[in-house]
């Protein structure tokens, strides 16, 4: 699904931030990103989504080679990709609802369908009685299962979550983890950015870990329990 061959990259003229990264990512995989501030770990996840280009290297993409592959061609890529923010990046003036639908109506979607299927997603991620509330009423941990929500929508093949974690306490970083891993069971390949290595050893999942801007371990770890 993504592959990495030497790929360097750097902001600029400034040095690289990630150097000959070469890596593997197989369709229905599930990875966690690690590695301390500053490694590289939000640039890595802005070459897979397409918001930034190496500054040498292979990137390939749903097998499509990024540097040939003509530019009329990428939203369609990009529309295969999921993407959580640390952020969350929701819009304040429109309800969870709207939040989540919004994918949908910017690819021509409209009516009470949409509005049916956005509202069962909400309700899988635990926020039923919340469909009409706006970001600014809802909590860390519900604000980041709306994000969660409106990058899956679409039904993407490959879903990057940014520290999705880093705004909930321990039970709520375990529940989200647990939806992701839902996730993953229904056929989405997941990378998760993560800090946290309590929630890492509890899960059965590839670690890809940069330091310094290298990809210097890929492990797969055991989990304490399922």
């Amino acid at each position: 699904m993504v592959r990495f061959d030497n790929v360097g990259m750097r902001y600029g003229a400034g040095r690289e931030v990630l150097r000959d990264i070469t890596m593997r990512l197989a369709p229905g995989g599930f990875y966690f990103l690690t590695g301390p501030s500053g490694a590289g770990k939000s640039s890595l996840l802005k070459l897979i989504y397409l918001a930034e280009r190496p500054s040498r290297g292979l990137i390939t993409l749903f097998g499509h080679d990024l540097a040939t592959t003509p530019r009329r061609e990428l939203p369609a890529l990009r529309r295969k990709i999921g993407v959580v923010f640390q952020d969350f990046r929701l819009i304040p003036h429109l309800s969870a609802l709207d939040n989540v639908a919004l994918p949908l109506r910017v690819a021509g979607l409209r009516g009470e369908r949409v509005r049916n299927n956005v509202a069962e997603l909400l309700r899988w991620v635990g926020l039923a009685d919340h469909l009409d509330a706006r970001p600014a009423t809802l909590s860390g941990g519900q604000q980041q299962r709306v994000a969660i929500a409106r990058a899956v929508v679409s039904r993407p093949s490959l879903l990057l979550a940014d520290e999705p974690t880093g705004n909930v306490d321990e039970r709520g970083a375990e529940r989200l983890l647990r939806l992701f891993v839902e996730l993953n069971r229904q056929g989405t390949t997941i990378v998760i950015a993560t800090h946290s290595e309590s929630l890492i050893r509890r899960f059965p999942h590839t670690r890809l870990h940069l330091e310094g801007g290298e990809l210097t371990t890929t492990m797969q770890l055991q989990a304490e329990y399922q």
